[in-house]
């Protein structure tokens, strides 16, 4: 068979040649060692924590090495194609901090542009050409029913499923039959004819999870659809090697690809890259492990992350600790330490399965969260507020001296420790909600209706807005002898039955009249806050 002809047949036209691509993308000028890394999403609509996982691991080793990230979108499958879904995986990522160096939408160096697979028709075209002009890849005009047929033997009979061997109908059909088929104007798609013998292993070193052994690769896969648009395996070999990949890190279901990756490289000509497969998140259900998951794990989708309020560094830190073991003593070694100094390491990446744990994110998040200042919180949930808090919220930030003052004492940044009452910013919107507007109580009182209003009306009598704090209190401690509390702590712990409770017990009746919630900051700061006005208002209101 006259193979150029073919070729001309399948994909008529002049393409340029492949030295032209050749020249058009350069070897890139950077340091020796330096890594360039790439995130090439699909435009999906859904990006999720995998995503984030893989990307701040592209960056770190990227950066680190004095390389070059970039940002490919893998568009080839118009099906899955969602509106708005590149700009959707920008933001989210933008909203982590991972810093593309060129790329989609990125701006930076348009060298190896264009960014979206779509429009890179002519060069796949032009390679897929070449391997058809050297017998490595072939027309075959199979049917989806027939494919399906085909899976359903193979099942039947216990075998591997795909296109090969035996199973591959037209891999050597005649002259007469595909020229046959082309004239009658049936659909085709390219096919790599496969040199590899699936009696044959060979070791391939993995980057994270070090030697790795595999069957070679014996599947004729397609390489071109029908519509000329390339597969996934094939685009992401030519794209790789002309935009100068060195290091490609991808999730661990990648992996049984490697074998048809590797194929490819090596038939096309290019110097492979260095892949590492990460392990995928998993999660505790009940006494085993799972991966996360779409269906069943909100906490899967970046959306999740922005909608409840996490702020981006401290799920970035977690992200650091699930992806380095050394990370969590850096960071806590160095808090204040930029995490980009951190000696980010692919040789510290986990080989098997990271644990997600969820309640591990909330303790980092209420650290990370009270290492900030007044203002920049206020920046924070002002961000979160008005994106995805409701009105009420919102109105908060009318009088933004007023809400400094009210994070300044939740956060205790007067005090010697910080408190870490914070976890997300609609948590912490919630939780300093009675500070602005009228409240549901929250928690329930813990002594009779009577015993409380006697408690506030006492209070009510001597109280005086203007009274430091030591006076306040020992106003408190005054009302609470008088109603058979103990005043001192101490004279309670020596004789508990003498008394009708302690002081603390009379401070949490006031506690929860002015706020709603049995715990909190310092009352007398809240009150001073607040104010005498809205203060009286709340104890009357509270009151049988």
């Amino acid at each position: 068979m006259d193979l150029s002809a073919l070729a001309e047949r399948l994909l008529p036209g002049e393409y340029p040649s492949l030295e032209t691509f050749e020249n058009r993308y350069p070897p890139r000028d950077l340091p020796k060692g330096a890594e360039v890394t790439r995130l090439a999403p699909s435009p999906t609509g859904f990006i999720h924590l995998g995503n984030l996982f893989v990307a701040i691991a592209n960056e770190r080793i990227a950066h680190r090495s004095g390389g070059k990230l970039y940002l490919r979108i893998e568009d080839t499958d118009l099906k899955r194609k969602v509106d708005g879904a590149v700009e959707a995986v920008i933001a989210a990522l933008d909203y982590f901090d991972i810093r593309f160096d060129e790329g989609a939408e990125i701006g930076g160096d348009d060298t190896y542009a264009p960014w979206y697979q779509r429009q890179r028709a002519e060069i796949y075209r032009a390679y897929a050409k070449d391997l058809i002009r050297r017998g490595r890849a072939y027309p075959c005009f199979c049917t989806e029913e027939e494919l399906a047929a085909m899976r359903d033997e193979q099942v039947a009979n216990k075998e591997i499923t795909g296109y090969y061997g035996k199973y591959a109908k037209w891999r050597d059909a005649d002259e007469a039959a595909v020229y046959a088929a082309l004239d009658a104007g049936k659909p085709f798609v390219i096919r790599l004819r496969s040199m590899g013998d699936p009696s044959r292993k060979f070791t391939f070193h993995d980057e994270i999870k070090g030697d790795v052994t595999v069957t070679e690769n014996d599947q004729d896969v397609v390489i071109l659809k029908s519509d000329g648009i390339p597969t996934y395996h094939f685009a992401h070999a030519v794209d790789d090697h002309l935009m100068r990949t060195t290091l490609v890190i991808r999730g661990e279901e990648w992996l049984a690809s490697l074998p048809i990756h590797l194929e490819l490289f090596d038939v096309l000509g290019f110097r492979r890259p260095k892949y590492g497969h990460n392990c995928s998140l998993m999660k505790m259900d009940g006494e085993s492990r799972r991966k996360l998951s779409k269906r069943k794990d909100p906490e899967l989708s970046l959306s999740f992350y922005r909608q409840e309020g996490y702020h981006p560094f401290a799920v970035k830190v977690y992200m650091l600790t699930l992806l380095n073991s050394d990370f969590e003593e850096w960071h806590a070694k160095f808090p204040d330490k930029p995490l980009e100094e951190f000696p980010f390491r692919i040789g510290k990446m986990s080989r098997s399965g990271a644990l997600f744990d969820l309640d591990k994110l909330n303790d980092i998040s209420r650290t990370e969260l009270s290492r900030l200042s007044p203002e920049a919180m206020l920046a924070f949930l002002k961000e979160w507020a008005f994106a995805f808090g409701t009105e009420e919220q919102r109105n908060m930030f009318a009088d933004e001296e007023y809400l400094l003052k009210v994070l300044a004492l939740c956060m205790g940044t007067a005090g010697k420790k910080r408190r870490k009452d914070f976890v997300t910013a609609k948590q912490a919107m919630e939780e300093i909600g009675y500070f602005f507007a009228a409240y549901a109580q929250r928690d329930a009182y813990r002594v009779d209706d009577a015993t409380r209003d006697a408690i506030l009306n006492g209070f009510l009598a001597s109280y005086c807005h203007e009274n430091d704090a030591q006076v306040w209190f020992s106003k408190v401690k005054e009302l609470a002898a008088s109603l058979g509390f103990a005043a001192e702590m101490r004279d309670y712990k020596a004789n508990p039955e003498a008394y009708r409770g302690n002081v603390s017990d009379v401070a949490e009746v006031l506690r929860i009249a002015v706020t709603g919630r049995a715990n909190s900051p310092d009352l007398w700061s809240i009150m001073q806050i607040l104010g005498e006005e809205r203060t009286r208002s709340r104890i009357l209101a509270a009151r049988a």
